[in-house]
């Protein structure tokens, strides 16, 4: 029994990692194109251009768009995070030191999903207003007119990540904060920071890029970053007669790209 390894405790594990990451890792991974199950070590993700609309004569033939198919390859790279667990310790608190470990695995696989996001949209420079200041109104409504500008798509879809300082500044502008101009239906989620204004979801995250004391924030369509996963989180557990634990070995295979530049605008925030 020393040497042979617990199958109900694998079994646990493996779901119990599963299911933290699909809860708790990743802010960002619902929020641009996914993709699963790849082969390989890269993907593509089509970039389609505009298509214009064009008159037809009388039983003429139908005009073709001849619309724009660019292939943007992603890249998938194998990431890992293990740590051990003693045998002794699972038998006196099995169920929470198991659960600690599984959430600690998930959690830092989940901020490595939003580190690849969020160094793709780091590659934008579209930018909105200056790097002077914070995050003011008039800063969110240049970003605002360089989206409609760019004709990205007001469809429900379009995601503002900005910084904690960012959301403290946006809680100041009346339009953002009360609820006679937001809606009812649109005020922050139970139990979540996120909430709706002018068509977009908004939401702080704690890993976005600090330069000095500039912080990029962020506002993009979905359609405008592409995430690749060829295998989601896995977990291998091995018996370390050695040690009297078991090694955890939580890993993943995944890769982010930036798929239309346009479709993303920055906002750089001065934090003092």
């Amino acid at each position: 029994m020393s040497t042979s390894i617990d199958q109900a405790f694998v079994k646990h594990f493996q779901a119990d990692v599963h299911m933290a990451y699909q809860r708790m890792g990743s802010k960002l991974r619902q929020t641009v194109r996914s993709k699963g199950n790849i082969k390989g070590s890269s993907t593509t993700f089509q970039r389609v251009g505009a298509g214009t609309a064009a008159t037809k004569s009388r039983h003429g033939q139908i005009p073709v768009m001849n619309l724009n198919h660019t292939p943007v390859e992603c890249f998938l790279y194998d990431y890992y995070a293990g740590d051990w667990v003693d045998r002794l310790d699972d038998i006196k608190v099995k169920s929470d030191e198991r659960q600690v470990i599984a959430n600690a695995g998930a959690y830092a696989l989940g901020r490595k999903t939003d580190e690849l996001i969020i160094k793709q949209l780091d590659t934008s420079t579209n930018y909105a207003g200056g790097a002077a200041d914070g995050l003011t109104k008039a800063k969110v409504l240049a970003a605002f007119e360089a989206l409609g500008g760019a004709d990205v798509p007001d469809d429900g879809q379009r995601y503002a990540v900005i910084g904690w300082k960012q959301w403290s500044q946006l809680l100041d502008i009346e339009e953002f904060a009360n609820a006679d101009y937001v809606g009812a239906d649109e005020l922050p989620w139970r139990s979540t920071q996120a909430k709706r204004w002018l068509g977009t979801l908004w939401m702080p995250h704690s890993g976005l890029t600090l330069t000095g004391s500039v912080r990029s924030c962020h506002w993009y369509h979905k359609t405008a970053i592409g995430h690749a996963s060829g295998a989601d989180v896995k977990s291998d557990i091995t018996w370390h007669g050695d040690r009297a634990a078991w090694f955890v070995a939580n890993s993943m295979s995944q890769g982010a790209v930036i798929v239309d530049p346009a479709g993303v605008v920055t906002l750089r925030c001065l934090e003092s």
